[in-house]
């Protein structure tokens, strides 16, 4: 086998990472845009007999001055080939290959549930952090089968929505209105006192892509003159992730984020878009945005963990 660092091909990282569904933060967009803000990101392939059988994406940062921490976050990439035996090799030359200061510490966050994953995936690796749970919306079921898999109060606050005469539903890559939800994810952080990846990300991202129109989507309510609700996704190859939502009073009050999901979900199922990513879900901390994702009847996963 061998690992190389540098001068990888972008089309055939975006290939396989496509044509297996890879994580938002997988992606070379994801990278490429965090890189644009600063952050330190090293990108290896690795091959045998010029076969493409893994790419990781590692964030990297200087700890305490002499150490250097790389996090692998959903990844590797794994061509479907790759044995159990073998992914514990790749796993070993990416900790020793990274080209970074001898002070290292590598950790990978598999792509995968703990029943997913080998055991031999994982001999010589040790958890050090508890999984990453989110919902996974399967789009290339018929839109009947996506309706009647809804918790049956999702579904009728989704009627509901739907049929409300003054709500006027729009689903495009806008990006007008991507700058205008931005401004409005400021604001709420700053009202609610959260973080997240910073709101010029997205912009980077977008910007990453060579049309930059299939990177992202916005879906918004208008009531009257007035936009009460708005969501945003990210498109990576045949996966999308949702980003980030807003609403005022009237937006929660109306359900309008039941209806603008519904029809995010049908834009993007319409694109050729496979499996659409929910994000977190932390019941304790966060139990109405997890029980609103809950509710679409998306597959809950939890993964395996944060391995070093």
């Amino acid at each position: 086998m061998k690992t190389t660092w540098e001068h990888l091909p972008r089309a055939q990282w975006d290939e396989l990472h496509f044509a297996q569904q890879g994580a938002l933060q997988q992606s070379w967009a994801y990278g490429d845009a965090l890189a644009s803000l600063g952050v330190d990101i090293r990108r290896a392939m690795v091959w045998q007999d010029g076969r493409l059988l893994a790419i990781a994406q590692f964030m990297c940062k200087r700890m305490v001055g002499y150490i250097s921490l790389a996090s692998c976050t959903r990844g590797p990439v794994w061509h479907p080939d790759v044995q159990a035996d073998q992914r514990a090799v790749i796993y070993k030359l990416l900790r020793q290959s990274i080209p970074l200061a001898r002070l290292k510490v590598v950790l990978f966050s598999p792509d995968g549930t703990a029943q997913q994953l080998d055991a031999a995936e994982l001999r010589g690796l040790s958890r050090v952090m508890t999984g990453y749970s989110t919902v996974l919306l399967d789009l290339t079921v018929p839109q009947t089968r996506l309706k009647a898999q809804m918790d049956g109060k999702w579904r009728n606050r989704l009627t509901k929505a739907l049929a409300n005469g003054k709500i006027r539903l729009h689903v495009q890559p806008s990006s007008k209105r991507c700058d205008w939800l931005l401004g409005k994810e400021l604001a709420q952080r700053e009202a609610k006192k959260f973080h997240g990846l910073p709101t010029n990300f997205v912009n980077a991202f977008i910007q990453a892509h060579t049309d930059p129109k299939q990177a992202f989507v916005v879906a918004y309510a208008e009531v009257g003159k007035n936009t009460v609700a708005a969501m945003l996704f990210l498109i990576h190859g045949r996966a999308a992730s949702y980003h980030m939502g807003w609403a005022d009073e009237e937006g929660r009050q109306l359900n309008t984020h039941n209806a603008l999901l519904w029809q995010s979900m049908l834009y993007l199922q319409a694109q050729g878009i496979e499996v659409l990513d929910l994000g977190g879900v932390n019941t304790h901390d966060l139990p109405g945005i997890s029980r609103f994702k809950l509710g679409t009847g998306g597959r809950a996963v939890t993964l395996a963990g944060t391995y070093f």
